[in-house]
């Protein structure tokens, strides 16, 4: 167990101990013996469970809409929302300030531990080196190193790989690579900055709009409509989705290339302002479909429309909830020149 693990588990017993949080949100373990998954303690006891490595890619933010949804209640009764502490990277709590600004999840109900981050590491990139180095043989065990990661196999052999390119895309252009605004932060170094997928946009903006049409379609035609993009995204939390309504039904519910487009078309379009880059929906599909170009281009999109990237600021509205006179409008008026 790591400094940051056990830094953790002392922060997340004193806040039970103290009674200042009910539930808390983090990682364990997993039962794959390398990968930790995301888990919900309730108790000091319970906060022994708690790990931190580099493999703790999740955002827990998606789990926040649903811990503070209220349901029916009763006339004149009042209920205090939970108290909720959550182990958050800069992406979960950039998500986490998104969805408090959208009254989703109180900021002053949630107690966030920050954890400074040095990339995590993508476990199919992991596992195709095995594979190349070793053939199909599972990873049961994994160490992290500063340069390198080592990881022993289920056949007993120990193998190690340059560290970086083992990291998720998202977290080697990743601008924010601390969190702030947090209650209280896990001392630790974080990689640098990164250029916030410059390169991937730029090779983006070199296609056409027939070839950027082709690509979207080629790349989406692979969806099965599981919705695991949908559920991994800590701002898609609508109790009812769109793709799924059937009055009025706005798109239908099968794969066919054209609904399925439009789901994607909508759902990404209602990232804009939101998408805190952190690629949880990448990283759900079964699939290996990368929205990456997408959800970066609609987000450099606002950044240059509106001077807008999600962040840690609270005060701050989102461009979408907001509206000035001299906001540009060619989007609408001029759609072809977009």
């Amino acid at each position: 167990m790591g400094d940051a693990a056990r830094e953790i588990r002392r922060i997340a017993a004193e806040l039970f101990d103290g009674k200042k949080i009910d539930v808390l949100i983090g990682f364990e373990k997993g039962s794959d013996g390398y990968r930790s998954r995301p888990v919900f303690v309730s108790s000091a006891a319970e906060a022994e469970r708690l790990a931190w490595d580099a493999t703790c890619s999740h955002n827990l933010a998606v789990y926040l809409p649903s811990l503070f949804r209220r349901g029916p209640q009763k006339k004149g009764a009042e209920s205090a929302p939970p108290r909720v502490g959550v182990v958050a990277k800069a992406c979960d709590m950039r998500s986490l300030i998104a969805l408090a600004k959208e009254k989703q999840a109180p900021r002053e109900s949630l107690f966030v531990i920050g954890v400074p981050c040095r990339g995590m590491i993508d476990a199919r990139k992991l596992e195709a080196e095995v594979a190349r180095a070793a053939g199909g043989v599972e990873v049961t065990a994994l160490v992290d190193g500063e340069e390198a990661v080592s990881v022993e196999t289920a056949d007993g052999r120990a193998l190690s790989f340059a560290r970086e390119p083992l990291v998720h895309d998202a977290c080697l252009e990743c601008r924010f690579p601390v969190p702030r605004g947090a209650d209280v932060m896990v001392e630790g170094h974080a990689r640098p900055a990164g250029n916030n997928g410059d390169a991937l946009l730029k090779e983006f903006a070199k296609l056409s709009e027939t070839e950027r049409w082709q690509k979207f379609q080629a790349e989406i035609s692979r969806c099965i409509r599981c919705y695991a993009c949908r559920q991994a995204c800590p701002t898609c939390y609508c109790t009812e989705c769109f793709a799924e309504t059937n009055s009025p039904a706005w798109i239908g519910v099968t794969t066919e290339l054209s609904d399925t487009m439009i789901f994607h078309i909508v759902r990404i379009f209602h990232q804009a302002g939101r998408c805190s880059e952190c690629d949880a929906c990448v990283r759900a599909c079964p699939m290996g479909i990368d929205l990456r170009p997408f959800t970066k281009k609609i987000a450099a999109d606002v950044r240059e429309m509106f001077g807008f990237t999600p962040g840690f600021d609270l005060e701050t509205p989102p461009p979408l909830l907001t509206f000035r006179e001299d906001d540009q409008q060619g989007f609408i008026t001029e759609p072809h020149r977009g």
